[in-house]
């Protein structure tokens, strides 16, 4: 006598939807820092590479004292949209804000997955007050 194959419980189908959806975020998490790292990295050395054949050494010169991130992002677009402002310096800086603003992709990617694929309140709840805490961190401060 041969058992009949039964359905799966309401429990395993749950199961195996948690471990799916787990799965899929430590999928979105890595292709986000992934993509951004190495965004930035190439930005950084084509910056580098074009500095060192333009002047022989790597040395810049940055004044940031008092600068959010937004003040650094704002300030190099407008160099970067005059005449003088595609030169390595612009890629560099722009790996840099590519490098800062990673995270900060990641926590809010984080917290629409939570709101919307999830609706874990919870975790959205904490996801934004991190949110929020970069925010302040990188536009406000």
């Amino acid at each position: 006598m041969n058992p009949t194959p039964r359905e799966p419980s309401d429990a395993t189908t749950a199961a195996r939807r948690e471990a799916r959806l787990e799965h899929d975020m430590e999928l979105l998490v890595g292709y986000i820092l992934l993509a951004g790292v190495l965004f930035s990295i190439v930005l950084l050395l084509t910056g580098l590479v074009w500095q060192y054949v333009r002047t022989g050494s790597l040395h810049l010169k940055y004044l940031i004292a008092g600068m959010n991130y937004f003040d650094f992002l704002v300030h190099d677009l407008r160099a970067m949209f005059q005449l003088s402002g595609w030169g390595p310096r612009a890629f560099i800086d722009l790996g840099i804000a590519a490098l800062l603003f990673t995270p900060y992709i990641r926590v809010v990617s984080s917290m629409v997955f939570f709101a919307v694929e999830e609706r874990n309140w919870k975790y959205t709840a904490f996801t934004a007050f991190v949110g929020a805490v970069l925010t302040y961190s990188l536009f406000l401060r």
